[in-house]
């Protein structure tokens, strides 16, 4: 089996790569099986990894799905680990260069960040080919960027470029032209320096309490407080001695 998906670690950073440059990274069922099982390590590796960096090898992040495998049969499979994804325990950020379309948007959409290269291109082509999205285009969309430009990005299938990305609250961070691997490094250095308790549990809880009302969040929040971080008293006796 070729390795579709490469994971490399570093200082507690994980990098997936979609690794199909050949067809621009073009999502079949043998890729969304290899993310799977990464997926699946990483959620049990909190104490060795707190942060998680999505991206692709080769001219782009992703294609979208592979049209060549698309079926009539609407699978459970895919959107399960697209959800998988946003349910991840670590903060995720999906680094895009180059296309990011369709299957390719609803799987940066499931990382907590969006981060891309000027020159970067989205769009939503369900309409182009006559499908219609489901492993979360219809949902998360909607939620990240506001249901009038998310409907103007999907009943037209229009392709949006960075700097308009950007403007639309769908990309969090635009870096310059090949300045994408130095941002990405230095955001994700952000996070991974403060604590991963803190990180993955706000997480979890903003994950818990989506679509509460205020007052049973609030209260959520309260019951279900984690507790300080291990190093809290080492991490304030570090800031008191400068």
């Amino acid at each position: 089996m070729s390795e579709k998906v490469l994971r490399h670690d570093n200082g507690g950073l994980c990098t997936l790569t979609l690794n199909r440059p050949d067809k621009l990274n073009a999502l079949d069922t043998e890729l969304f099986e290899q993310l799977d099982a990464h997926l699946a390590a990483l959620e049990q590796q909190t104490d060795s990894i707190g942060c998680v960096v999505l991206r692709g090898a080769g001219r782009g992040f992703c294609a979208g799905a592979d049209l060549g495998a698309v079926t009539t049969t609407l699978g459970l499979f895919k959107p399960k680990v697209i959800q998988r994804l946003q349910c991840l325990p670590q903060p995720t950020v999906a680094a895009v260069h180059g296309v990011c379309v369709t299957g390719a948007l609803e799987l940066a959409l499931a990382c907590d960040f969006i981060v891309a290269e000027a020159g970067a291109r989205f769009a939503d082509t369900h309409g182009k080919w006559g499908l219609v999205g489901s492993w979360g285009m219809s949902q998360r969309l909607p939620r990240r960027i506001g249901a009038a430009k998310a409907k103007r990005m999907m009943f037209t299938a229009r392709m949006v470029g960075a700097e308009e990305a950007l403007d639309l609250g769908l990309v969090d961070i635009l870096a310059e032209a090949g300045g994408l691997d130095a941002l990405v490094e230095s955001f994700t250095g952000e996070i991974l320096a403060n604590s991963w308790h803190t990180n993955v549990e706000t997480k979890k809880l903003m994950l818990q309490t989506e679509g509460m009302p205020l007052a049973e969040a609030l209260a959520h929040e309260q019951y279900h407080y984690p507790g300080f971080a291990p190093d809290f008293a080492e991490r304030v006796a570090k800031f008191t001695k400068k």
